[in-house]
């Protein structure tokens, strides 16, 4: 099987932003391309013209040669193209097999024939490394096992051409593993291979080219691409040499702020006792699966703990009861932000005023030019790329609906933020940009508990790391102290954590 794509001179306008200009690449059947670039650069916009989504205002798409306008998704489809898509395009209430073979059923006469169904489901599950049952319902997985399959649904339609976008920003490492030798394999079949990622490791890994735009533009071409390329794609990406992207700061700290005292609950199997200072930021590391979520939900509220409890600035919260916790000045932003951290189709603005508007106590809004300058203030000094605040913030990438995220609690006025996975699918210039707005929070006497499955960003970002495996607290380890082989012993099941460790929890 060998086939080839092509992107010549496509552009496309949006209202007030020109979102591609001339963009021209070729990807080769049996060539893996990473197609990289900070948010906002244009590469989910590529993505959509490809899949069927966006028409291109100017050039054409080029399939085996020939030229090819899809005028919707299942146009692109037929043509043999497959887009796995950073935010999911799944449905939680069907099954596993459902969902991997949607628009594909077995059957006759509309019934579905369930044992054709589930020996398929079954056969791909297996390729793809999960030990899943096809009948499980879909929202009872990981993110990660819903990633894979989003991944294993592609490749039951055969598709010869797939763009992978950000297909690891939710895997473990061994799914991630997995994924590899499988995009490996596809590449020995002849398919045409687009990978997007932010994480360079896996561009170095996988791509035998990389393609870079930025802010909508072709900058250049690299073949091949490996990490002696990295000071020049970042150059390229960013338009600046970025050499240290976390730029950590020292700061003083004060009092205790959150104290967690013997906490368990669902997703953790241990007590957990943790104590964070005013002005310090706490990096929480572990594995896909070592609890660090359901630790943030317990401390939040939004899941109930069965013991313990979370104590800010000396007086305890009620146990499950959101409410008490953002009155207390606790901000949670969530690893999900498609799901639970934004509401795709209000504005940037009404996202960023949600918890300020919950705070008037379900009165009517009676400052509305306040709260229109609020927003567009805190989007001015985050940052956040978008036409204009009343464009709904689904249209905005990723690291710009994050900035937005902060900027909803920032305007609420919180003093403690839980950040669960707070740079997942951004890139490296956007990271370095939320990572200035953390130290800014600190210094201005905030307290920031974040997790992270990203072992440099923990190293690069936090006062002290604490570590979680299998749903409990395998040890704590300050800034100085901290190292790769370090925190990955600790990470691991099984790992232990010395006494002296143990203590700094207190």
């Amino acid at each position: 099987m060998s086939t080839g794509l092509e992107f010549r001179g496509v552009g496309k306008v949006f209202p007030g932003v020109v979102a591609l200009d001339d963009v021209s690449f070729s990807v080769a059947g049996g060539e893996v391309r990473a197609l990289i670039g900070e948010n906002g650069a244009g590469k989910s916009t590529l993505l959509k013209i490809l899949a069927g989504h966006h028409p291109p205002d100017s050039g054409m798409v080029l399939v085996d040669g020939e030229p090819r306008r899809f005028a919707s998704p299942r146009d692109s489809q037929a043509a043999g193209i497959a887009i796995i898509h950073q935010e999911l395009q799944l449905f939680p209430d069907l099954s596993v097999a459902e969902n991997l073979m949607l628009g594909v059923l077995p059957g006759r006469g509309g019934i579905v024939d369930r044992h054709t169904l589930h020996d398929r489901a079954r056969g791909m599950l297996a390729r793809l490394g999960e030990p899943v049952d096809p009948a499980t319902r879909l929202g009872d997985l990981s993110i990660g096992r819903r990633q894979m399959v989003e991944i294993g649904r592609a490749l039951l339609r055969d598709a010869r051409i797939i763009a992978f976008d950000e297909p690891t920003s939710s895997l473990s490492a061994r799914e991630t593993e997995r994924l590899m030798a499988i995009i490996r394999d596809l590449r020995r079949e002849g398919r045409a291979i687009i990978y997007v990622s932010h994480r360079m490791e896996e561009v170095y890994a996988l791509a035998d080219s990389a393609t870079v735009l930025r802010d909508g533009r072709h900058v250049c071409d690299m073949a091949p691409v490996g990490p002696q390329d990295a000071d020049r794609l970042v150059t390229a990406m960013a338009g600046r040499a970025i050499r240290d992207i976390y730029g950590w700061r020292a700061r003083d700290h004060g009092e205790a702020v959150v104290e967690v005292a013997g906490l368990t609950g669902p997703g953790v199997s241990a007590p957990v006792d943790l104590t964070v200072a005013r002005g310090e930021i706490v990096g929480l590391f572990g594995l896909v699966g070592a609890g660090r979520s359901e630790l943030f939900r317990l401390i939040y509220g939004a899941t109930r703990a069965t013991g313990g409890c979370v104590s800010v600035e000396g007086t305890p919260l009620p146990p499950g009861n959101p409410r008490a916790a953002i009155a207390a000045g606790l901000a949670l932003c969530p690893e999900d932000r498609k799901d639970e951290g934004i509401v795709p189709i209000a504005s940037v603005q009404e996202n960023i005023a949600l918890a300020w508007r919950n705070r008037l106590g379900g009165r009517p809004l009676l400052r509305p030019a306040l709260e229109t300058h609020s927003a567009r203030e805190l989007i001015a000094r985050l940052r956040v790329k978008a036409a204009s605040a009343a464009v709904p913030i689904g249209t905005l990438s990723g690291g710009n609906q994050q900035k937005a995220i902060i900027a909803r609690w920032l305007m609420a006025d919180a003093r403690i933020l839980l950040f669960d996975e707070p740079t997942r699918g951004i890139d490296v210039g956007a990271r370095s940009e939320i990572y200035d707005q953390m130290y800014r929070f600190a210094e201005g006497g905030g307290t920031i508990l974040f997790a992270s499955s990203d072992m440099a960003e923990v190293i690069g970002v936090a006062d002290r790391i604490v570590v979680m495996a299998e749903g409990r607290v395998t040890g704590v380890v300050p800034r100085a102290e901290a190292s790769p082989d370090r925190l990955l012993r600790l990470a691991l099941p099984g790992g232990n954590a010395a006494p002296a460790q143990q203590e700094e929890t207190v």
